[in-house]
């Protein structure tokens, strides 16, 4: 995954629409976002305000990804679509509403899009350019995170397959179960890191979890300062949570370190 000085997360902002802009966010990585932030330097700035009608281009932010070129994919529920920010800053539509519930989204280094339909329990891939009708690529019962590997491989994280919460498609399409069982309580998010080790955002266990290559999980990071980490991403060697309870994006480190890297005006945020 590539590293980017600037971050990007989805919300529900804090002013209503068509009132002043807001400058504060209220629920970052929400499931119900109207917007999307820009953070750069520590600074939050609206990247795009969302519409509160319905059916309306990303009124219902689920995700976010960024692309082979550097381009922002954001998936929204409210539309049944994928959306590209082109160089003016305006969504372009991936498919004709093809898509049930986007909740992830992952790019190959070719541009090819993954992304997982939380509605249809199905992921579906795309070309760079987008496709009206994506291709079926495999079918996983309550797909929430997607993360690739350097040799192809889609990792898929499910909150309740019979099959197991972490499983690996292969390029061909190709399903193998790896983390069998249902040891996580409400996973959200996973990640991979260079050397396979896997992490992965559990937002009713308060933690985040770490799973080796070999498929041993155990609780990396646990309660406080964070309340129910959901978003998760890597930046460099180190990990940002979004934790939408405490409306708060935290950057953990390999040491184990977390600091928080911005947040909006809650009850006050100790970190031990």
């Amino acid at each position: 995954m590539k590293n980017f000085a600037s971050v990007f997360v989805t919300v529900a902002a804090s002013a209503a629409f068509g009132q002043d802009a807001p400058t504060e966010f209220d629920y970052p990585l929400a499931v119900t976002a109207t917007g999307i932030w820009k953070i750069e330097d520590g600074k939050k700035s609206i990247y795009f305000q969302g519409s509160k009608k319905f059916r309306t281009p990303l009124n219902a932010v689920r995700c976010l990804a960024i692309d082979h070129e550097g381009k922002l994919l954001a998936g929204d529920s409210s539309t049944r679509e994928v959306y590209r920010f082109d160089d003016d800053g305006t969504p372009q539509p991936l498919t004709d509403g093809w898509i049930g519930i986007p909740m992830a989204l992952a790019v190959a280094p070719d541009g090819t899009i993954y992304t997982a339909d939380l509605e249809l329990h199905r992921i579906w891939k795309m070309p760079k350019e987008g496709l009206k009708e994506p291709q079926e690529f495999a079918v996983i019962n309550s797909p929430r995170g997607l993360t690739l590997d350097p040799d192809g491989n889609l990792w898929v994280l499910s909150t309740s397959s019979k099959d197991g919460q972490i499983q690996k498609v292969t390029p061909d399409g190709k399903i193998e179960p790896f983390v069998k069982g249902h040891p996580f309580n409400l996973p959200h998010n996973i990640v991979r890191m260079d050397d396979g080790t896997f992490f992965v955002t559990d937002n009713y266990e308060h933690c985040v979890w770490k799973v080796t290559a070999d498929g041993e999980k155990e609780k990396w990071v646990v309660g406080e300062p964070m309340d129910r980490p959901v978003g998760l991403c890597r930046n460099g060697q180190n990990l940002l949570i979004a934790d939408p309870h405490i409306r708060t994006i935290f950057s953990l480190a390999p040491d184990k370190k977390l600091t928080v890297l911005v947040s909006s005006p809650v009850a006050e945020i100790k970190i031990k």
